[in-house]
C-alpha cells in the first residue's frame, strides 16, 4: 500500500471534465504547483485543425464565418444549426489552450475525448493513456450536468443525465485504477449536497452520494489523500448577471476563479491528508417559503436520552440534569424555522417554565411540541403559538414550556446598546471558574456552561458581565444544536443575574418566564462578548432584569426583556 500522497512529477491525475471551465482552471493551478502528468477527459471533440473558414476568426466574429460557410455550401444557416458548430470550435480551442496552459508549466498533459459514463470506451482509452504516462496516481472528478427543475416537473432523463455524471463516473474511474496505488482522488462535490437547493433535488442526491463516497473510500484505502470539495457557486460563465443578484439577495459569496483554484491546491497539502470532506463557501440561504392563508397547525414528537445528550451533564441541579429552558426555547425556534425555510425569529414573547424537564425516572417516553399559526403574512412573517407537554405515567397531560414566536424573512437593522458601561470597578474580583461549583453560593453549572470570565461593575440595579463561549462539539450539543439562536450563550448570559442575586441577597435563581427576547444577529463563539444586566425589581421570591448581550462597541446581538427569575435557596439547589 502506499505510504505518502505526496505531489511529485511521476504523479499522474486522471481528469474527468479537466479540459474547460473551472476544473481546467484547477488542473493549472495544480500543474503551476506542481508539474506532472494529466489526463483531461470530455466529451468535446478535439479538432486537430479548424475548418479553412474558422482559422483566423475570432470567436465573435466566428458565427459569422459559420452562416457564410454554409450558404456557400447551398444549406440554410439556422441559429440551431450555427451554434453546433460554433460549440464545436470554440470548444477544441478551450480544450488546446488549457493543454497549453498546463504544459507551459513543464507539467504533460493529453486529451481524451470520451463520456465517463461510457464504461467500456472509457476503460480502453485509459488504458492506451496508461501505457505512455504511467500508472494512474490520482483522480479528479469534476464532471456534472445540471437539469434544474422543482421536483414534480422533472423527467426521468433529466435525473439519469445528472445523476449517472457524478455518481457513475465515479464509479467507472475507480474501475480504471488499482485502488492500492492511488494516492490521491479528489471529487468537485457542491454545497448544494450539504445543505439541499430548491430545484436541484437530483443535483443534490448525486453530490451528498459522492460525500459519502470519500468517507467510505477513505475507510478503505487510509493512506490515499481523500477529499470531497462542496463547492459553492464560482464566478464563470455558469454564474450569469441574473444568478448573481439572486446569490447576492441570498447573502451567498461567489468564489473568484483564482482563489477557488488556489484552495483546491491547498486542500491537497498533507497537512489535510485527514479530512475527506470540506465546504468552502457560503451557507445556501433558503429561498423564502410561499405562505398561504390557511392557519395551520403541528405536532412534532420527540424521544431524548442523556446518553444522546452529553451536554445535561454540565447542567445538573439537585443531584439531577435539567434542561436548560433556553434549550427548550430553541427546540421549539429551530422546529419553527424548519417548517418554514427563509424564515428566522426575530421575537419571541411570554415564554414560561410551567414544569422542567428532568433526566430522571420521571422522564417521559415522549414529549410532544405543538405548533399553532395565528397569523400570516406572505414573504413577511409569521406568528406562532408553541407550547411542549408529555404524559406522565398516569397518562396526565403535563405542560413543560409554552411561547409565542415572531419569524420574519428580514431582520431589522441591529440597534446600539445607549447605556453602555464597560468600565471596571474592580468590586468584584474573581474570574473565570472562580464562579462555578466552588462551594458556598457559586454557580452550579458545569465545565461546558462556565464562561464568565469577569465581572466589570455591579450597583444595586445593574452588573455588566465579560463572556466567552467556546463551541461545544456536535456530539456534545446532542439534539440541541447551534442554530440561529445559541441555547448556551444565552444560558451563560442569564448567570449575571445569579452573581448579583447572591452578591446583594446571598441566594440563587433560575429562569420563570420572559416577556420578550429579540434577535438581531448571532451571539459569537470562540469570541468575547458582554452582557449587561438591567435589574428592574427584586422581591424575596423572584426578581426581574433585562439582558442586553452585545460588543464592544455596544452593538447588540440579542436582548431579553422582562426576564423573570425564581429566587431558589442554595441548599435546595445543590441537596
Amino acid at each position: 500500500m502506499t505510504q505518502t500522497a505526496q505531489l511529485s512529477p511521476s504523479s499522474v491525475f486522471v481528469v474527468s471534465g479537466g479540459a474547460k471551465g473551472i476544473t481546467a482552471e484547477c488542473t493549472i493551478r495544480l500543474a503551476q504547483q506542481q508539474p506532472c502528468k494529466f489526463i483531461l477527459l470530455g466529451r468535446s471533440e478535439l479538432l486537430e485543425t479548424e475548418p479553412d473558414y474558422a482559422q483566423n476568426s475570432d470567436d465573435s466574429a466566428l458565427k459569422k464565418c459559420i452562416m457564410e460557410n454554409l450558404l456557400s455550401q447551398g444549406e440554410k444557416p439556422t441559429p440551431m444549426n450555427v451554434q453546433k458548430i460554433y460549440n464545436k470550435i470554440t470548444s477544441s480551442r478551450e480544450i488546446k489552450k488549457t493543454l497549453a496552459a498546463i504544459e507551459k508549466t513543464g507539467a504533460k498533459a493529453e486529451y481524451i475525448s470520451v463520456d465517463v459514463t461510457d464504461t467500456p470506451a472509457l476503460q480502453e482509452k485509459l488504458a492506451t493513456a496508461v501505457q505512455h504516462l504511467g500508472p494512474i496516481t490520482g483522480i479528479i472528478h469534476g464532471a456534472g450536468n445540471l437539469a434544474d427543475k422543482l421536483i414534480e416537473k422533472k423527467t426521468e432523463e433529466d435525473f439519469e443525465k445528472v445523476y449517472t455524471a457524478k455518481v457513475q463516473g465515479l464509479e467507472n474511474l475507480l474501475t480504471c485504477v488499482n485502488p492500492n496505488q492511488l494516492q490521491h482522488l479528489v471529487l468537485f462535490s457542491s454545497v448544494t449536497g450539504f445543505y439541499g437547493n430548491p430545484g436541484q433535488s437530483d443535483y443534490a442526491i448525486a453530490n451528498e452520494i459522492l460525500n459519502k463516497s470519500a468517507h467510505i473510500f477513505k475507510q478503505s484505502y487510509p493512506s490515499c489523500h481523500v477529499v470531497a470539495i462542496n463547492w459553492g457557486a464560482w464566478d464563470s460563465g455558469m454564474v450569469t448577471a441574473e444568478l448573481k443578484k439572486i446569490f447576492q439577495e441570498r447573502k451567498i459569496e461567489i468564489i473568484p476563479i483564482a482563489v477557488g483554484a488556489q484552495m483546491l491546491v491547498k486542500e491537497m497539502d498533507n497537512s489535510n491528508h485527514a479530512t475527506a470532506q470540506v465546504v468552502i463557501g457560503s451557507p445556501l440561504v433558503p429561498l423564502a417559503a410561499e405562505l398561504d392563508s390557511e392557519l395551520r397547525t403541528y405536532r412534532i414528537r420527540r424521544q431524548m436520552t442523556l446518553e444522546a445528550n452529553p451536554f445535561l451533564h454540565d447542567h445538573t441541579i439537585a443531584g439531577s440534569p435539567v434542561l436548560p429552558a433556553t434549550c427548550a426555547m430553541t427546540w421549539i425556534i429551530n422546529a419553527c424555522e424548519q417548517l418554514y425555510p427563509g424564515y428566522r425569529l426575530f421575537n419571541y414573547q411570554d415564554f414560561k417554565v410551567l414544569k422542567g424537564i428532568t433526566f430522571n425516572e420521571t422522564l417521559a417516553k415522549e414529549h410532544l411540541l405543538e405548533i399553532e399559526e395565528i397569523s400570516k403574512v406572505n414573504l413577511e412573517r409569521i406568528e406562532l403559538k408553541a407550547k411542549i407537554s408529555s404524559k406522565n405515567p398516569q397518562g396526565r397531560i403535563q405542560f413543560h414550556f409554552s411561547a409565542q414566536l415572531n419569524l420574519q424573512r428580514e431582520i431589522p437593522d441591529v440597534p446600539t446598546y445607549e447605556s453602555l458601561n464597560l468600565e471596571e470597578d474592580n468590586i468584584i474580583t474573581a474570574t473565570g471558574k472562580d464562579f462555578y461549583q466552588n462551594g458556598g453560593a457559586t454557580l452550579f453549572h458545569g465545565p461546558g456552561f462556565q464562561e464568565i470570565k469577569r465581572v466589570l461593575n455591579i450597583s444595586p440595579e445593574k452588573i455588566t458581565t465579560e463572556c466567552l463561549w467556546p463551541e461545544l462539539s456536535a456530539q456534545q450539543q446532542g439534539q440541541f444544536p447551534v442554530q440561529w439562536v445559541n441555547p448556551y450563550t444565552t444560558d451563560l448570559s442569564m448567570h449575571a443575574l445569579w452573581v448579583w442575586t447572591q452578591h446583594f441577597h446571598e441566594e440563587g435563581c433560575l429562569p420563570g418566564k420572559v416577556e420578550k427576547f429579540e434577535q438581531f444577529e448571532a451571539i459569537p463563539h470562540n469570541e468575547t462578548f458582554y452582557v449587561s444586566c438591567e435589574v428592574l425589581a427584586k422581591t424575596p421570591s423572584s426578581a426581574i432584569a433585562n439582558f442586553i448581550i452585545h460588543d464592544r462597541q455596544g452593538k447588540i446581538y440579542s436582548r431579553m426583556l422582562g426576564a423573570h427569575a425564581i429566587i431558589w435557596s442554595m441548599k435546595m439547589l445543590r441537596s
